[in-house]
């Protein structure tokens, strides 16, 4: 298996991590394609990877903190006439697209859960799911966003106890109850 496909067995697990961070399919996409990319152009001068997963995460996050970055720099100009007519006609297909996307997701999260986890601050809640998710060692996660592992044990620990005070109704409607 050549170290391109090696690469590519870990897209589905990069999209996860890239909708959590653009909250877009569109965005996710462009953010998957751009991390490839810039992959491949690595392995180009025939350089070696050792950690395919972890390398391929840490070029997505670098890749959507450069872009967020740069969105804040840019300020967006919109031309309200010359999008009217297109939004109309594409409002009733972004609406069925949205509530089949959102069907989806519901079936792996239930809406309280989702929404807890939603609502964490970033840092918090790409920890969690890098960790919990995805399977990150404390190392790996610690080396894909360059901060130290102490930090990243730290996020993961504030996380989880944030998204406990945040469930708690949820845990008790279900029957679960903290000893």
């Amino acid at each position: 298996m050549s170290q391109k496909d090696k690469l590519l067995v870990h897209i589905d697990a990069l999209y996860r991590q890239a909708l959590y961070l653009v909250k877009n399919e569109n965005n996710a996409e462009d953010l998957v394609q751009e991390t490839y990319l810039k992959a491949f152009r690595f392995l180009q001068d025939d350089k070696g990877v050792i950690n395919e997963k972890a390398w391929l995460f840490r070029i997505l996050i670098n890749t959507f903190i450069n872009q967020y970055r740069k969105g804040k720099k840019e300020p967006t100009l919109v031309d309200f006439d010359s999008i009217e007519s297109f939004h109309e006609l594409i409002e009733e297909e972004v609406l069925t697209s949205t509530i089949e996307d959102a069907a989806k997701f519901d079936e792996l999260l239930d809406s309280d859960v989702k929404r807890a986890l939603e609502e964490l601050p970033d840092d918090f809640r790409m920890v969690i799911l890098l960790s919990t998710v995805e399977g990150f060692s404390y190392k790996e996660i610690s080396q894909m966003l360059g901060c130290p592992i102490g930090t990243v044990m730290s996020r993961i620990y504030r996380g989880r106890r944030l998204l406990k005070e945040k469930l708690a109704n949820y845990a008790e409607k279900r029957g679960f109850k903290e000893e």
